[in-house]
């Protein structure tokens, strides 16, 4: 009944489960693989698509996963018949928003999950806009309802108000025990609409994912639109007009599972042996090189970078391997952006884009753990657009391009901020907010106890610790999103960290004229610190320009010259004193100050505001 390739596409229900961090996504579909048989009851664990070690760990999905699943209608009018899902299980976290949004454009219809114990969350409403952005129908779903905690009278009047139908509409399920589980898949088939394609004309296929074999070389994920692809055809990538044959091709159940061919609506894998990762891009259009389509696909948007980070290895010899490992990571993460750049301090490495701080941290793990990489980050930072007094305009991603001379204004992103958080602590949120150079835009009642407020903050100033702090002040219950909204002309300087009178480029950093100071110190004392102290006496300064505006000074290591003179007159001290004081000038004049290793990365890790370590908005 379920051979790929033959699938007729009115049986066919493309969909994908969102939803807030932590509130059952990955529990839920581990029920719908068992319900449906396509994994053996051996073979079955907990969060069964999350096939990375980082996501297991913190418990969080960082990669959408497609699975097939056949099912047979059990109750209501249509009971009986067979149909085909495809379920994409999506990340929850603001940061991964790109792998959503290319998730809802394979997909004709979401299920939108709320813990029936936590209600509503920030995220909720960010992913439930994308799909309504997308034209996908939407049925929402209370989880958890098994909990002693859970409220799914209270939370199904919230989403009825929020979507816009009945609270019975409402599905209750419970991703753990199972119940309710059966009526959503009837659901799922009653409610979404089949894919519509041509099944005539030339084939068109969308590339949503891909990732790199050691063995096999690139694996294409695709959702097939129009016409038909069949094994031993030659493709062609419509944005490079790359010509391949193709070696393999099938759908993913939830492991590979070859097929002769994929129709219309139908989502699989291409595998042409092809090593060079550059040829697969996300968004491209495959057509088959014999009969090719005229247009392709409208693709995707590509993703801004919100937050800079330098990536520089240990051990400069890794630096090939650092440019490969991150060829192959682009493949699996379309949102990260890289260019080569260098550093006085750091040597090679690469400028990469993220979506946000908890993006740059899993990166940075995938790199150290998949490619046995030792990597040094720079403190994060975001892109400014500096007006010279001249008129000349600068594109600022690193404090080191900050250009010198005389500075007419500064443009710095700012994102529109939303924050749900529980009435008690409206104050609490406020007064961070407005800490932060917030503007408040309005605040609503989604109900008596929970409120929705809405900022426009600085991207700067939410990239360290607001999200930390937004916990701490709220006991936990706040949930917060954030997308960009333009830039706004901000009194910002550019504070250089002096070592000895040489600047350190890897410490530089531009930040508002009201907390230069306070940056300054931090850091100068955190050197002071983490530098052992030399023959000579090092200055640590902090300075705007040529003012300087913090110092700290490691002491020179003295040897005790006065150790042989006992007894005697005081000139006799005097003069070896002066004798050492002439030789530690001398040594001053050409000393020069090896900054470890170990420093740089203390002082950067802990002038990063610590990410949020379990991953949960």
């Amino acid at each position: 009944m379920n051979t790929p390739g033959a699938t007729d596409p009115g049986r066919i229900r493309n969909f994908c489960i969102i939803a807030h961090i932590d509130h059952g996504k990955s529990t839920l579909a581990d029920r719908m693989l068992q319900l449906t048989e396509v994994v053996d009851a051996r073979q079955m664990r907990a969060q069964y698509l999350d096939r990375m070690d980082i996501e297991r760990e913190r418990g969080i999905t960082i990669k959408s996963q497609a699975v097939r699943m056949p099912w047979t209608v059990r109750e209501g009018a249509n009971a009986g018949d067979s149909a085909v899902l495809n379920m994409i299980d999506t990340p929850g976290h603001v940061d991964f928003t790109y792998e959503v949004s290319r998730s809802l454009a394979a997909c004709e219809g979401a299920v939108l999950l709320v813990d029936a114990a936590q209600g509503i969350e920030a995220q909720t409403l960010a992913n439930l806009y994308l799909a309504l952005e997308n034209d996908l129908h939407v049925i929402p779903v209370l989880n958890k309802i098994d909990l002693p905690a859970a409220q799914p009278e209270k939370y199904a009047e919230e989403l009825a108000r929020l979507i816009g139908g009945e609270p019975e509409d409402c599905l209750r399920v419970s991703g753990k025990t199972g119940e309710g589980v059966s009526h959503l898949l009837d659901e799922i088939v009653r409610q979404f609409p089949a894919p519509t394609g041509e099944a005539g004309s030339p084939a068109r296929a969308m590339i949503f994912d891909s990732v790199y074999d050691v063995y096999r070389g690139v694996v294409t994920y695709v959702r097939v639109i129009d016409g038909k692809i069949e094994a031993r055809d030659r493709i062609k990538m419509m944005s490079t007009g790359a010509v391949h044959e193709l070696l393999e091709l099938g759908v993913i159940s939830p492991e590979m599972v070859k097929a002769p061919a994929l129709g219309v609506g139908e989502v699989g894998y291409l595998i042409t042996g092809v090593k060079d990762v550059r040829q697969s891009r996300v968004g491209d259009t495959v057509t088959i090189n014999a009969r090719p389509a005229a247009d392709a696909l409208g693709g995707y948007k590509d993703p801004k970078p919100m937050v800079y980070s330098g990536l520089y290895p240990i051990d400069g010899s890794d630096y090939p391997a650092l440019r490969d490992a991150l060829d192959k990571l682009k493949l699996n993460d379309a949102a990260l952006s890289y260019e080569p750049e260098t550093s006085g301090a750091l040597g090679f490495g690469f400028r990469c884009g993220f979506l946000g701080l908890l993006h740059l941290e899993i990166i940075r793990e995938r790199l150290e753990r998949e490619f046995n990489l030792d990597l040094i980050s720079t403190a994060p930072n975001v892109v400014y657009r500096v007006i010279m007094e001249d008129g000349v305009e600068h594109v600022v991603t690193n404090p080191s391009e900050f250009p010198a001379g005389k500075i007419g204004e500064i443009h710095e992103p700012v994102v529109r901020a939303t924050v749900l958080t529980p009435n008690d602590f409206v104050g609490a949120v406020m007064e961070l907010c407005q800490g932060r150079r917030g503007t408040l835009l309005g605040m609503d009642y989604l109900s008596t106890d929970r409120v929705e407020l809405r900022y426009t903050l600085p991207l700067a100033e939410i990239i360290f610790d607001f999200f930390d702090q937004l916990k701490s002040r709220t006991k936990g219950y706040a949930s917060l999103d954030y997308e960009p909204s333009g830039e706004q002309r901000s009194d910002l300087v550019k504070v250089d960290i002096l070592l000895h009178g040489e600047p350190v480029d890897a410490f530089s950093a531009i930040v508002h004229k009201d907390k230069a100071y306070n940056y300054g110190v931090s850091i100068a004392g955190k050197l002071r610190a983490l530098i052992p102290r030399q023959q000579f006496e090092v200055p640590i300064q902090a300075a705007i320009g040529s003012r300087i505006i913090a110092r700290e000074t490691i002491r020179a290591i003295r040897k005790d010259v006065l150790a042989k003179c006992y007894g005697g007159d005081i000139s006799r001290k005097r003069k070896l004193l002066e004798k050492q004081k002439e030789g530690k000038k001398r040594m001053k004049m050409v000393g020069r100050v090896e900054v470890p290793q170990e420093a740089f990365i203390a002082a950067l890790s802990t002038s990063e505001g610590p990410a949020d370590k379990s991953g949960k908005k």
